[in-house]
């Protein structure tokens, strides 16, 4: 039997690893101490935000305007994206004068070798978000973000005969898919096409570049404008379309349109996959009902900290230093606002727009702004 013996070559590496990793671990806890009661992570995302196992985040390179009232935002994603399929859409979280608030746009961008990817933003009437994006936002700007999501994509192979039927901003998740379909610059084998409606003609967006695929052949492009045209009928749809049934469709766009088309295909017995927008708003108060997946519901006014209230309602609570360092008391708030009794800012969650996880809060310093559900068991 015979034994192996590391070399004094191998022995020397392994010694130099130990001591690298010490000297490393030493210099971290030197860092660590140094900015206490901050965490060293704290101080990274200064300086590199867009870093491996950070919180995901993206910075903004670009504002580029489509229309008057719409913008395409590109971004820079951390080093965590995972990527998308065309047609999906991701969640941001924009910091709009002191409140972070949660939307939800469809990627627009075909494949880029830099990694980087791009909202298009339609600013709506009284649209806090969208308007802040579209008129306000700077590059160097850092947003937050979630992976992509979403079920609103070509299937493979791509089918032989395609209908994409948009409204509006509805073109969005349609644009990306277009855009990797043609990335090659190469007529694709599909026939496809393309029933958009809009106000009019200059408020479409990516008018110039959907006519430009027209023009080549790459797609047939049927324009509907409000102005001229009137409201799109769906009922004229079988006169546009004539081979409506053999064509594999997509929708997206306004509520009223899906809802007509969406009937126009059933009644007929064959598929429509859709893509609804479902924006909500959450209304910030003072104080308001606490409510736990357990089932408990608490009314806290707004001077209280979420975790001195729910402890004198008799819940157990996870908790630490009560300062707001640790981190000891995070949960999820799920739906509703509260705010930071520090320095007043709000954190909001909406359904359908803010991540199913939820977004963290601590609630040692978080407030009830209102009606809000967080996402904990109480025992």
């Amino acid at each position: 039997m015979s034994i192996a013996v590391p070399s004094a070559t191998t022995r020397s590496g392994l010694g130099r690893s130990t001591r690298l990793r010490a000297v490393r671990d030493g210099l971290r806890r030197v860092a660590e101490s140094a900015v206490t009661p901050l965490e060293l992570s704290d101080v990274l995302d200064v300086f590199h935000p867009l870093r491996r196992g950070a919180d995901l985040r993206a910075r903004i390179v670009e504002v580029r305007p489509e229309t008057h009232q719409s913008a395409t935002i590109v971004l820079q994603p951390g080093r965590d994206w995972a990527g998308h399929v065309p047609g999906q859409y991701v969640r941001v979280g924009v910091d709009v004068d002191g409140v972070r608030l949660w939307r939800t746009y469809s990627l627009t961008h075909g494949p880029r070798a830099d990694r980087r990817i791009s909202v298009t933003v339609k600013a709506i009437p009284d649209g806090v978000v969208s308007n802040h994006l579209v008129r306000r936002a700077q590059p160097g700007q850092m947003i937050q973000l979630h992976q992509a999501e979403g079920e609103f994509v070509l299937p493979q192979p791509i089918p032989d005969k395609l209908l994409l039927v948009t409204g509006g901003s509805g073109i969005t998740p349609v644009i990306g898919m277009l855009r990797n379909l043609f990335h090659r610059a190469e007529r694709p084998a599909t026939d496809i096409l393309l029933l958009h409606s809009a106000m009019s003609r200059n408020e479409v967006i990516f008018g110039g570049e959907l006519r430009q695929y027209d023009e080549a052949g790459w797609l047939r492009l049927v324009e509907m404008h409000t102005d001229t045209h009137g409201l799109l009928d769906v009922a004229e749809l079988d006169r546009i379309v004539p081979d409506l049934a053999e064509r594999t469709a997509y929708a997206c766009g306004p509520a009223g349109l899906l809802d007509a088309l969406q009937e126009h295909y059933d009644e007929r017995g064959i598929a429509l996959a859709t893509e609804r927008f479902r924006p909500q708003l959450v209304e910030a108060a003072e104080g308001g009902t606490v409510t736990f997946a357990g089932g408990t519901e608490l009314d806290a006014d707004g001077a209280t900290p979420i975790l001195d209230a729910a402890e004198n309602a008799g819940v157990l609570m996870p908790s630490g230093c009560r300062m707001g360092i640790c981190m000891g008391c995070v949960l999820p708030l799920k739906e509703g606002a509260v705010r930071d009794l520090r320095n007043g800012a709000l954190t909001v969650a909406v359904p359908g727009e803010t991540g199913p996880g939820g977004v963290p809060i601590q609630t040692c310093i978080n407030a009830a702004a209102g009606p809000c559900h967080i996402d904990h068991q109480e025992r």
